[in-house]
């Protein structure tokens, strides 16, 4: 993140609208590999379109977040220039797939995601892996705080909310280093969805006040902690990151690139602008978007664009042609 943060041009509300063709384009050619096991071609595709339609949105976007480094990644990789180089420059943090085992299994909330920001305003924590994260909705604004225990958490999140502590649902991926998380979710009273991945459309639902998920915590991509800060910025929720290098190289990477370790990233951190975009269309079906669908010659679409100044959300649904597609 530059230390000085002074955009040169402020992306607008069109923005959003553009940015969802590009995740539409994604969800679309990853369809065909749903449920074929094939995760690195579902990607291949998602990523090949995404980078084909931001070519042509009128913006200079900078990827912060992206498929990895140059040599590993042709397209969308971190610190590729996007777009037509006219209107706003913005920082973006990609996803053409958030699920791509999902995809490949043809199990449920895969989707295709963008965030973009004012440019110099997102962090770009993409040397370290893993992060730590805590979301909530607006009732774990100044009360919930990760250096809590999970059992402080649920309890502060319990009176705000004026919900049992029972009721509280509490999204985690599954994985055998969240298990101890997930063990203090259950005996503080608490119940858990885990998840087998696809942390971002968690954090997403956790910051929703129609949604069913409370909380979404535990280790999970550092990239993705990015990318959902986005959203849950623009959605007026909660959420603190602390990165969790796995690897000695990692937290030698993160200090050369100036990350703190130890540290707890406030959303302000992970994000500097309120001007923030966070876009994404469901590859497969889950409780955020519908995934991809066709019927005969039509391709049904389902998204929601969700704008950080405004705090607006909008679900866009849109139908293509499939001839034109596959």
């Amino acid at each position: 993140m530059s230390p000085e943060f002074q955009p040169e041009l402020h992306p607008d509300r069109n923005l959003a609208m553009e940015l969802v063709r590009a995740t539409e384009a994604a969800a679309i050619r990853a369809f065909p590999f749903i449920g074929k096991g094939d995760k690195n071609a579902s990607d291949g595709a998602a990523v090949d379109a995404m980078r084909a339609f931001l070519g042509t949105v009128n913006f200079e976007g900078l990827v912060v977040i992206g498929e990895g480094e140059k040599d590993e990644a042709p397209m969308l990789f971190n610190g590729e220039v996007v777009g037509n180089g006219n209107g706003p420059k913005v920082d973006i943090a990609v996803d053409p797939i958030d699920g791509t085992s999902l995809t490949a299994a043809g199990r449920l909330n895969a989707i295709s995601v963008i965030a973009a920001a004012d440019r110099g305003s997102m962090l770009d924590a993409s040397s370290v892996f893993k992060m730590d994260k805590f979301v909530t909705g607006a009732p774990g604004v100044g009360v919930c705080d990760i250096r809590m225990s999970i059992r402080e958490n649920l309890i502060e999140y319990s009176k705000s909310a004026g919900k049992p502590v029972d009721e509280i649902l509490v999204a985690i991926l599954d994985r055998e280093y969240n298990q101890d998380a997930i063990d203090q979710v259950r005996s503080a009273g608490a119940a858990t969805r885990l998840l087998r991945d696809g942390d971002v459309a968690g954090g997403i639902q956790a910051a929703r006040a129609d949604s069913r998920i409370d909380m979404c915590i535990g280790v999970g991509g550092s990239p993705e902690g990015i990318v959902t800060a986005c959203g849950v910025k623009a959605l007026g929720g909660h959420i603190q990151g602390i990165l969790a290098p796995r690897e000695d190289f990692e937290r030698e990477r993160g200090t050369a690139a100036g990350l703190k370790f130890n540290y707890v990233y406030e959303m302000n951190e992970m994000v500097a602008s309120d001007n923030t975009f966070f876009v994404a269309t469901g590859v497969t079906d889950g409780p955020l978007v519908a995934g991809v669908r066709k019927r005969g010659e039509i391709i049904y679409t389902e998204s929601i664009v969700i704008r950080g100044l405004s705090g607006t959300v909008r679900k866009v649904f849109a139908e293509y042609q499939a001839s034109r597609w596959i």
